[in-house]
C-alpha cells in the first residue's frame, strides 16, 4: 500500500475505541491510521520518554494483528513487552496515553490492570512463546477455542528461553502462531548466528514457491477464493529459503516469510491464512525501526528507549544533564581500567549503550562481547573467560541479572572466579516501572559464599570500587542506581578495603548506616536535622554489603544509640537484614535498628523522586525517621515501628 492510497479526512484514530472497528476501515483508512498511531507516539515519547523506535516499526503489524484476530477471545502476547503502544493506542486506552509512564497514567508495558487485552505484564525478553504455550496447552486441555498468537521482536527469539520454547512446541499439535517482528535490531544491532541465518534469508531473492511441507499444510485449509488469494500472495511475496526455514520447520514448525511489515493488506492476507493452520506456525516479518521518523530511523539505538526531548529543525535535542549519570561514569571508569590492563574484557547482554559499554566497545572493540540477549550465556561465558586468565566484567542491568543467577551461582560462585558484575538500574528505576526495578539483588546473591557486594556513594567512589573489583580474586557485584551521581561526598575518597565502611560524618544523636545511593539523601537528612532539630547524627557509607564492616557496626550497636539503616533494595533479604543476621549472630540488643528500604509489594512507574519519596528514601522521610527514634530515646519512651 502506498500513500496515494490515502485519502485525507478526519482523524482516524479518535474514531478508534475498540479494534472490532478497524474492520470497516478502507485499505486507504488503515494506512492512515498507521501513520497516525506513529504521529500520537511520537507526540508523546518526545514528552515523557519512552521506548520510541520499536513502537514507531510495528505500527502497521499491530493493525493487521487486531484486524484479523479477536483478541478479546483470542490471545496475544507481546515479546518483548515495550513493542505495545499502537496496542494500546487501539484497545481503547487513547485518551489516557499522553499519562504514558507518568504516575496514575498508563504503564510502558502490557498491563493486565488497564485491560483485558494485555495477558501478561511483561517486561523481559524471551518469555512469550511459552507463556503462549501453556496457554494453548490449557485450552486445548479445556476444550477452548481460541487462537494463540505471541509477537516476538527486538531480537527475543534469540533468548534461551524462547529457544527452549520453540524445542518444545511442534508437539502442541494445534494452532499456534509466533511473529518474528524482525528489525534487524535489538537494542542494539542483533548478535550471533541466528542473527546472520535471518539477514541471509532477508537478503535472499525471491523463493519461487512455498516448501512442499508447507504446500500440504495450507491445501487442508478450505480453499475459497479469499483463500487461493492469499496463497498467490504467499507464494509471490514471501520468500522462504532452505537456510531460513529448516531452523524452524526441522522442530516441527511450519516457516513462512519474510514479508514485509509495512504491507498492511498483505498482512491481513497472510495472517488471515495462517490463523486456519491447525499447527504451529512462524510468520517472518521484516519491520523498520524507527519507521517515519528520520532522527529514529537514523539512530535506533539512541531512540530506543529516549528520555524526553524536543524537536528543532527536524532533530531531536535534549535537555543539557546537571551532572553525569551513574552509567556515564561507570563507562569512563571501565575505559581507564581497561587502558591499565589488557586482561579486561567487557561482555553485554545486547544493551551496550544502555549499560555504557558503548565507548569501550569503540575504544577495545576485540575485547568487547555483546551476546545478545542471552544474559545467563554472559555470565556463564564471563566464568570461562576468567579461568582462561582474563578480567571479565559483565555490565547487566540488575533486574536482567535475575535471569543469570544460576550461572553467578554454579559457574561463578562455586568456582570462586573473580567475575565483575556491574548491575546498572540497581533499586528503584523510575517510569519502566515493577517489571524493570533492581530490588532484589542483594537478597539473591548474599547467600553465595565468597562473593563480594559493594556499591559507591559518588563518582570518585564509582572509579575506586571498579578499581577494587578488578583486583580482587573473588566473585564482585557492584550495584548503583538509574540516576545522575550525587555531588561528591565530603573529604577525599579512600581506597576500598574489603568488609571495611567509611564514616562520613560524626554524630551523638544516632546513626544513619547507608548502602549505596541511599548515601546522599542521608547526608541532606543529617543537615536537616543538624538545623531544624539540634540533632547530631553521623552518617556512615557502609560500602559493603558483604563482608559487612562488622567490627564497626558492631561499636554502633552496643553505643545504644539509634539507628536507621537505608537501603534501594527490597527490606527482606537486603543489606539491613545483614546488619541484624549480625547483630543476632553477635548476641547484641538491636531495639533501636530500624530498617528504610522498599516495602514488600511492586512499586508502580513514576519518576525515581516520586517513587523514593512513596517509599520514605528521600531525605525529608529519613530525617523523620531517625529523628523519631531519637525523639523516642531522649524522652526515655519506647520508639514506634516505622
Amino acid at each position: 500500500m502506498s500513500k496515494e492510497d490515502s485519502e485525507p479526512g478526519e482523524d482516524i484514530l479518535a474514531r478508534i475505541s475498540s479494534p472490532r472497528q478497524l474492520r470497516g476501515l478502507s485499505n486507504g483508512e488503515l494506512l492512515r491510521l498507521a501513520d497516525e498511531l506513529r504521529e500520537r507516539v511520537i507526540g508523546v515519547v518526545s514528552r515523557r520518554g519512552g521506548h520510541l523506535a520499536s513502537n514507531l516499526g510495528i505500527a502497521e503489524l499491530t493493525i493487521a494483528l487486531h484486524y484479523v484476530f479477536d483478541f478479546a477471545k483470542d490471545q496475544l502476547l507481546w515479546d518483548v513487552g515495550h513493542q505495545c503502544y499502537a496496542h494500546k493506542l487501539l484497545t481503547g486506552r487513547g485518551d489516557r496515553f499522553d499519562g504514558l509512564r507518568q504516575a496514575g497514567g498508563l504503564s510502558g508495558f502490557p498491563a493486565p490492570s488497564e485491560s483485558e487485552y494485555d495477558l501478561f505484564a511483561t517486561g523481559h525478553a524471551g518469555t512469550a512463546i511459552s507463556t503462549a504455550m501453556g496457554l494453548a496447552w490449557a485450552d486445548k486441555q479445556q476444550q477452548a477455542d481460541r487462537k494463540v498468537v505471541a509477537v516476538v521482536g527486538d531480537a527475543s527469539i534469540a533468548n534461551g528461553l524462547s529457544l527452549e520454547a520453540i524445542n518444545n512446541l511442534g508437539r502442541l499439535g494445534r494452532q499456534f502462531l509466533i511473529v518474528l517482528n524482525d528489525n534487524s535490531m535489538a537494542i542494539d544491532r542483533t548478535q550471533g548466528g541466528l542473527a546472520d541465518v535471518l539477514d541471509r534469508v532477508r537478503m535472499t531473492s525471491t523463493y519461487s514457491g512455498l516448501k512442499h511441507s508447507a504446500e500440504r499444510i495450507l491445501q487442508r485449509l478450505p480453499l475459497g477464493e479469499e483463500v487461493t488469494e492469499a496463497l498467490r500472495h504467499i507464494k509471490e511475496g514471501l520468500r522462504t529459503t532452505i537456510q531460513g526455514g529448516r531452523i524452524f520447520e526441522g522442530l516441527g514448525i511450519s516457516y513462512f516469510g519474510p514479508v514485509d511489515g509495512h504491507d498492511i493488506p498483505t498482512l491481513i492476507r497472510v495472517l488471515r491464512s495462517l490463523s486456519e493452520m491447525d499447527c504451529p506456525a512462524l510468520l517472518h516479518v521484516h519491520t523498520e525501526k524507527g519507521r517515519g521518523c528520520k532522527y529514529a530511523v537514523e539512530d535506533p539505538c539512541r531512540f530506543h528507549s529516549p528520555s524526553a526531548y524536543r524537536v528543532e529543525a527536524g532533530q531531536a535535542v535534549f535537555a543539557e544533564k546537571e551532572r553525569p549519570t551513574w552509567t556515564e561514569v561507570f563507562s569512563k571508569a571501565l575505559v581507564a581500567e581497561a587502558e591499565k590492563d589488557d586482561r579486561v574484557v567487557a561482555i553485554s547482554a545486547a544493551m551496550p549503550d544502555g549499560t555504557g559499554l558503548a565507548d569501550f566497545r569503540q575504544r577495545f572493540g576485540d575485547r568487547m562481547i555483546d551476546v545478545g540477549i542471552c544474559e545467563s550465556h554472559a555470565v556463564a561465558m564471563a566464568a570461562g573467560l576468567a579461568k582462561g586468565g582474563l578480567r571479565p566484567v559483565v555490565a547487566i542491568y540488575s533486574t536482567f541479572m535475575q535471569r543469570a543467577m544460576d550461572q553467578v551461582f554454579q559457574e561463578v560462585s562455586l568456582q570462586n572466579l573473580p567475575v565483575v558484575l556491574c548491575m546498572d538500574r540497581g533499586g528503584l528505576v523510575g517510569s519502566d516501572g515493577a517489571v524493570h526495578h533492581g530490588t532484589m539483588d542483594i537478597a539473591m546473591l548474599r547467600p553465595l559464599p565468597g562473593i563480594v557486594l559493594a556499591a559507591p556513594a559518588d563518582a570518585a567512589e564509582m572509579r575506586a570500587v571498579l578499581a577494587f573489583a578488578l583486583s580482587c580474586e573473588n566473585p564482585t557485584a557492584i550495584r548503583y542506581p538509574r540516576d545522575m551521581v550525587p555531588e561528591d561526598l565530603p573529604g577525599p575518597c579512600p581506597a576500598f578495603q574489603l568488609g571495611r565502611a567509611r564514616v562520613l560524618r560524626e554524630g551523638d544523636d544516632g546513626t544513619l548506616l547507608c548502602y549505596g545511593a541511599t548515601v546522599e539523601p542521608a547526608m541532606v537528612a543529617a543537615r536537616i536535622l543538624s538545623e531544624q532539630r539540634q540533632a547530631e547524627v553521623g552518617v556512615v557509607n557502609a560500602r559493603f554489603a558483604k563482608p559487612l564492616d562488622a567490627a564497626l557496626i558492631t561499636r554502633l550497636i552496643q553505643s545504644g544509640k539509634p539507628m536507621l539503616v537505608c537501603e534501594d533494595h527490597a527490606v527482606a533479604g537486603g543489606f539491613g537484614s545483614a546488619v541484624l543476621e549480625l547483630a543476632a549472630d553477635r548476641g547484641l540488643r538491636a531495639d533501636q535498628v530500624r530498617l528504610v528500604g522498599l516495602p514488600d509489594r511492586f512499586i508502580s512507574f513514576a519518576a525515581r523522586q516520586e517513587q523514593l519519596t512513596e517509599v520514605g528514601l528521600d531525605a525529608t522521610h529519613i530525617s523523620a525517621a531517625i529523628w523519631e527514634l531519637i525523639h523516642a530515646a531522649r524522652s526515655g519512651t519506647a520508639s514506634k515501628s516505622l
